[in-house]
């Protein structure tokens, strides 16, 4: 078989505010590009903070087959055969002791916790606003009943520190014990300490023969810095967060503009 055109053989994209519009479909043009990839030669990996429930639901409407890394890394899922692959837990107790040291430096917070599983629920606490991604999301009244089971991820949010300002004092208060990431509005997460979508997406890659070398990362938010910095070329689109914006190796048009088709369609094209 011919070498592919383009200079990456592994394409790993982010979800939301990548690689789908603001109405969470995908365009035409993107559609077009990432199949001209994989014509190529290449791999597409989708790389997301959602769990494997709630990330499935999309992966079925776009068609897609092939593996994903879910929930921040600590799932790898495979999607054509709907089977669970490698999944990495919260220990729960490091995640009560990282709540409380959290709630000491800033007062109460509203809490959330995504079961670990392919069909893991996303359990809430009183006063926690649910992303509308977690369609699915039910409600508990006593906090204890959030722990009864493995956990993938906290979510955490507070009534009066916006996230960013949230995320940095959850990992002033408990960053030795967990990792702390900024995923979207509304969306400090806390995981298992050392887990990104980084380690997730060489375990994937791995599986396919592939390395950092290979890659080309598509990311917009915080939680997508590791994953940028471990590629050999990471992207970062228009709307990113500033964050991933200052360790990005290039910045393309927004999720809405077909960021990732543009960066695609000049690789396989290069000019003379």
């Amino acid at each position: 078989m011919s070498e592919p055109a383009l200079p990456y053989r592994l394409i790993a994209t982010d979800l939301d505010g990548t690689l789908l519009r603001d109405d969470h479909t995908v365009s035409e043009r993107t559609r077009a590009a990432l199949a001209a990839a994989t014509a190529a030669g290449a791999a597409h990996i989708v790389v997301t903070g959602r769990t494997v429930p709630v990330a499935r639901r999309i992966l079925d409407d776009l068609d897609y087959r092939g593996l994903a890394v879910c929930a921040q890394g600590a799932q790898v899922y495979h999607a054509g055969e709907h089977r669970l692959l490698t999944s990495v837990t919260l220990d729960r107790q490091l995640g009560a002791l990282a709540l409380e040291k959290i709630e000491s430096e800033v007062g109460p917070v509203f809490l959330a916790v995504a079961r670990d599983g392919l069909d893991g629920k996303v359990l809430f606490g009183p006063g926690y606003r649910v992303h509308p991604a977690e369609r699915a999301a039910r409600s508990l009244d006593d906090r204890a009943d959030l722990w009864s089971a493995p956990v993938s991820k906290l979510y955490i949010q507070h009534a009066r520190l916006g996230d960013d300002e949230l995320a940095e004092a959850a990992r002033v208060a408990a960053g030795g014990l967990v990792g702390v990431t900024l995923a979207g509005a509304g969306l400090v997460e806390l995981l298992p300490l050392g887990l990104t979508k980084a380690t997730g997406l060489s375990l994937a890659a791995r599986r396919l023969g592939m390395t950092a070398a290979d890659t080309i990362a598509f990311g917009d938010m915080p939680n997508d810095i590791a994953m940028l910095q471990w590629a050999a070329h990471g992207v970062a689109m228009a709307g990113a967060h500033p964050a991933l914006k200052a360790v990005a190796d290039e910045i393309t048009a927004s999720n809405g503009e077909d960021g990732i088709a543009l960066v695609l369609e000049r690789l396989l094209s290069p000019g003379p």
